[in-house]
């Protein structure tokens, strides 16, 4: 999943790729709008509200949310100069710097939520922030990665696009290609697993909380091990036939 570059990609590691962060971002979303009653995944709606903010001059809520939206960005432009800072040395490594700092962001979130979490409204804003900074990593890094084609929780831009698509592949006087196939199976898993996630994260929230939060660095985790575990078993593979030659020789 991490791997490839962009120009070498195939389906399965977009699939791959696609479903398991779709389904971080839909459990993130619905996590947040259940704990800090905020979304947590992307920053649609909190456009709108500073707008609003504005209107009303309500301007302690500017600033929480002109910085709210600062952490998203942020994230994105930290995910995508890391990218291009690593990816002339190693791809695996420029993919999964921004996977790990994400990772130890909300493996924070999930410690700090379950343990030392009082519900203040400082908390909230310091824990949201931190969310979006993560989500914003997320966001930025997969869509460097796959050339613009998956986006694991725009899902307006998904729906434009899967719209696009599906016209293309139904028109008659359009030439149906394999990339247009491949689009509308990418962006229909990313569909499909952030509802997924959504069901998966507002049922778990009732039961554990939290801790739910602790599913999400566990599914990163899981997306870094897929990429190293071939190269982990090459190498123990290897060392072993290294020792069994030397016991024969």
């Amino acid at each position: 999943m991490l791997r490839e570059s962009k120009a070498d990609r195939t389906l399965r590691g977009n699939l791959l790729l696609a479903s398991s962060t779709a389904v971080v971002s839909g459990i993130t979303n619905v996590a947040g709008v259940v704990a800090f009653l905020a979304f947590t995944s992307n920053i649609t709606g909190h456009v709108a509200n500073l707008a609003r903010h504005m209107v009303e001059q309500n301007f302690g809520e500017i600033i929480i949310f002109a910085i709210w939206l600062a952490m998203f960005f942020s994230g994105a432009f930290l995910a995508t100069y890391i990218v291009r800072s690593y990816e002339s040395k190693s791809y695996y490594k420029a993919h999964s710097i921004p996977i790990i700092i994400e990772t130890v962001i909300l493996l924070f979130v999930a410690i700090y939520g379950h343990n030392f979490y009082k519900e203040t409204q400082t908390e909230r804003e310091v824990v949201i922030a931190a969310i979006l900074f993560a989500m914003g990593l997320q966001n930025s890094l997969v869509s460097t990665i796959s050339g613009g084609l998956i986006k694991s929780s725009h899902l307006t831009g998904l729906f434009t696009d899967l719209g696009g698509d599906i016209a293309d592949w139904m028109h008659a006087k359009k030439n149906v290609t394999e990339a247009t196939r491949h689009k509308v199976y990418i962006r229909t898993t990313v569909l499909g697993f952030y509802f997924f996630g959504c069901l998966a994260g507002g049922y778990l929230f009732d039961l554990y909380d939290f801790a739910i939060f602790y599913f999400i660095p566990a599914i990163l985790l899981t997306i870094l091990y897929y990429d190293l575990s071939p190269l982990a078993l090459h190498k123990v593979l290897r060392l072993f036939s290294r020792n069994k030659a030397s016991k024969t020789s």
